[in-house]
């Protein structure tokens, strides 16, 4: 398929469906031609309306008929943002490939959903080689931070024995989604119900795992999965919310894989408002060793939209089926500007 010319629909309008929204209007390569939402609020409106109040129409509006819009716009790719858990929205996943299109999405437990959901990953992959589209879940974390990047980290390595990744998230710079997300301003009790609850805190963090593990061809004979809380010693005012010392701030969740007994991959994510400072840092143990360190981090919500858009035309040249980041090319931006600041 051409890819200097993609015609895309954007499914989910919240935040991050917004952000992808307005930088495919801005991406001239890609032609916006539909949007799906099933919030009332936002159904009927100029998508313009709803990622810059000041924008010029743009002819799309908003539908909350999935169905129709993917008629009526003929996308030749679908941005999909609506929710983490692959079991909510692996119809509207099929939908979209029915309709002929490609499919990136932000559902997290997309990103390598063959140890969760093997079931709903072989029906999303017969389904997406029966229509000849592709079908991705991608982000900053999982789809980026923690797994492709480590995976290219390992490029120049002759011989890997271990791998540790280490994100830190100051949660109070984000989006107030994902501030809940992560518990800011719990109690520490109510934090511990809503993990016994299930479907709390970080969503993604054994996909990423599995990845890498997959990529490197490592089979893992054990994962271990911890999810602790960051209690505030300190008041924090995010703008969103309030967290008093003693409330939960956000998360510290880990994940370590074993291969033969022995501890061999290891992610490290703490997400909290007030953190210190932001930074993501990759460690291979290798040959040769291979030691990085993003300054100030990986901003995700921004990261998140890059991947997603970043993504079209990657998709769009790939064979059909269902395929995890570490199947496609080398990830990259795209239509950029490099004498924009000059």
């Amino acid at each position: 398929m051409p890819t200097d010319s993609l015609r895309v629909l954007q499914y989910g309008l919240g935040p991050i469906g917004q952000a992808a929204a307005r930088t495919v209007l801005e991406k001239e390569p890609l032609t916006l031609v539909g949007a799906v939402d099933i919030d009332p609020a936002k159904a009927g409106r100029d998508v313009a309306d709803l990622v810059d109040g000041e924008a010029a129409s743009t002819g799309v509006h908003v539908s909350d008929e999935a169905e129709s819009a993917l008629a009526d716009g003929a996308p030749d790719v679908v941005l999909h943002t609506t929710t983490s858990f692959l079991e909510g929205v692996t119809d509207q996943l099929v939908q979209c490939a029915r309709a002929g299109a490609h499919v990136v999405s932000s559902t997290e437990e997309l990103s390598f959903p063959f140890r969760r959901s093997p079931d709903r990953a072989e029906r999303l992959d017969r389904v997406a080689r029966e229509e000849g589209v592709t079908v991705v879940g991608t982000g900053v974390n999982p789809g980026y931070a923690m797994d492709v990047v480590p995976l290219m980290a390992t490029a120049g390595c002759t011989d890997v024995r271990a791998v540790h990744v280490e994100r830190v998230v100051d949660a109070g710079e984000r989006r107030d989604p994902l501030q809940a997300k992560v518990g800011a301003g719990l109690s520490p009790q109510a934090f511990e119900d809503k993990k016994a609850g299930g479907g709390f805190g970080h969503i993604g963090l054994r996909e990423s795992l599995h990845m890498m593990a997959d990529g490197l061809g490592w089979s893992l004979g054990g994962v271990e999965e911890e999810l602790r809380p960051v209690r505030a010693d300190a008041p924090v005012d995010t703008g969103y919310r309030r967290v008093e010392p003693g409330a939960v701030a956000g998360i510290h969740h880990t994940a370590e894989g074993r291969v033969d007994g022995e501890s061999r991959l290891t992610l490290d994510l703490k997400m909290f408002v007030g953190a210190d400072a932001s930074y993501d840092a990759v460690t291979v143990d290798g040959d040769p060793p291979i030691d990085l360190r993003f300054q100030g981090g990986i901003f995700g919500d921004t990261a998140t939209v890059g991947m997603l858009v970043n993504m079209a035309p990657r998709v769009a040249d790939a064979p059909p089926g269902l395929h995890t980041m570490a199947d496609l090319p080398v990830p990259r931006a795209f239509a950029t500007s490099p004498a924009a600041d000059a």
